[in-house]
């Protein structure tokens, strides 16, 4: 029985040497970033490059003018301008491989930096700046990297994207307003658009509205996501409500604006009707000025709105 054991082994060990005799050498292994499919090479871009179990090879690799890396053991640069990181990789794998360096290289490329591949983030965000874009990139990804808004954002935001037809400069850029809240709330999942290199995008800072005079916490107010519209009612209440003094039924809004003689508009407001829902509780526009009078103060009411207008002015060199 165990002569039979023997012959068995003997035989499997002679059909394996065979089969390994006629088994081609494996192919060289290519491997790339998920995501960095569409990615190419180009002058100045910084590339992680892995030789599996080379560490000679393992390296950060900066693109040259030329559009060349020079490779350890490789005498010649090696052409990596043009090419996407899985290229790359199968093209260097290759070269070890024939060049006989690695017997059964696995290389992995992976883009670090690329000035041509980047996009802008301007606005109201913690962190403006332009940021690389290496792979499939989302809006939210960006305003994520960018540290979020600031308390000052306002609802939307603006990707200012070059037109596809890059022959004609003299073609329009195209337009993406993107609703922020929507956006957060994820209401709207096409909202999350996709990001492209060269893409500009901006969060402009939100409008805002004054609220001076016989009240609480004066002070301006941002019309942003939190509070993208604001009524009377609803700005007293940021405000905290009037002092004992205010004169309520000679509250005004002062809306400023060329078109409005003078450069301004005054429309009155009776706090006390607003209350009982006897005067139609009036939005508020950016830029607008509410202003509540101060009962011990009456020789300003006869310049209230010049007054209103100072005071306001004053909060925003604060804001």
């Amino acid at each position: 029985m165990r002569r039979v054991l023997l012959l068995l082994s003997a035989t499997a060990l002679l059909c394996g040497a065979a089969v390994a005799q006629h088994t081609p050498m494996t192919e060289p292994t290519a491997v790339a970033a998920p995501g960095a499919a569409d990615f190419i090479i180009g002058p100045d871009d910084v590339l992680d490059i892995s030789v599996f179990d080379v560490p000679e090879l393992s390296h950060q690799y900066r693109v040259d003018p030329g559009g060349t890396i020079s490779v350890p053991l490789i005498a010649e640069p090696l052409r990596a301008g043009g090419l996407t990181p899985v290229q790359l990789a199968d093209r260097l794998a290759t070269e070890l491989r024939e060049r006989g360096l690695v017997s059964d290289p696995h290389v992995s490329v992976v883009p670090r930096e690329s000035r041509g591949h980047s996009v802008a983030i301007t606005g109201a965000v913690r962190n403006p700046q332009v940021y690389p874009v290496l792979g499939q990139t989302h809006l939210l990804d960006l305003l994520s990297q960018a540290g979020g808004l600031t308390d000052s954002a306002g609802s939307t935001a603006r990707i200012t994207r070059a037109a596809g037809n890059v022959a004609d400069s003299s073609a329009s850029p195209e337009i993406i307003t993107v609703d922020l809240k929507k956006l957060f709330d994820g209401s709207d999942a096409s909202l999350n658009v996709p990001i492209r290199s060269g893409d500009w995008i901006n969060v402009p800072q939100a409008g805002v509205v004054y609220i001076v005079g016989a009240v609480n916490h004066p002070g301006v107010f941002p019309l942003n996501t939190s509070h993208q519209q604001l009524t009377v009612l609803e700005a007293l209440a940021l405000a905290q409500d009037t002092k004992p003094t205010a004169m309520r039924s000679k509250a005004m809004i002062v809306r400023r604006g060329q078109q409005y003689p003078d450069g301004r508009r005054e429309i009155p407001v009776d706090l006390g009707h607003l209350a009982s829902g006897k005067q139609f509780d009036e939005p508020l526009l950016a830029n607008d000025i509410l202003f509540v009078p101060d009962g011990t103060a009456k020789k300003a009411l006869r310049r209230s709105a010049e007054a209103a207008i100072q005071i306001a002015t004053g909060f925003l060199w604060r804001y």
